[in-house]
Parts: structure tokens; C-alpha cells; sequence
């Protein structure tokens, strides 16, 4: 069983990345529309209620960021 207090999905596209996030703990949906550049999406997730747990559409320009994430 996980310990994640946010659950995130991330839909990422070459031009931007589609983020929504739900708090375990208060049931808040944050969702935001981001550049898709790694230390942006990071940044975003950081601020999130912690720990997080993140996932996202596979495909080629997600991986990247799943490896930066991890």
C-alpha cells in the first residue's frame, strides 16, 4: 500500500504538458496546463502536498521526464 498523499497524472505533449493532481488528504483537484520543459513539471509537483505519486501517458516525450522524476 503506498504512502502518497497526491496522486498526479501528467498528459505530456511536445508543446505542453496537461497536469492534475488530487489531494488523498482534502479531495482538492488541482489542475494546470504547463511548458513542458523538465524542471517546470518538477517545480509544479514540489509544490504539492507530499509525498506525491506521479504518473503520466507513455510515450517518447515523457520519458525524459519520468527518468528526471524518478
Amino acid at each position: 500500500m503506498g504512502v502518497e498523499r497526491t496522486s498526479v497524472g501528467l498528459d505530456v505533449h511536445a508543446r505542453s504538458v496537461s497536469a492534475a493532481a488530487i489531494d488523498g488528504v482534502t479531495g482538492e483537484l488541482i489542475k494546470k496546463r504547463l511548458v513542458p520543459t523538465t524542471d517546470t513539471v518538477i517545480e509544479w509537483v514540489r509544490g504539492l502536498p507530499g509525498p506525491a505519486a506521479v504518473t503520466y501517458e507513455a510515450g517518447p516525450t515523457g520519458f525524459g521526464l519520468a527518468r528526471a522524476l524518478a
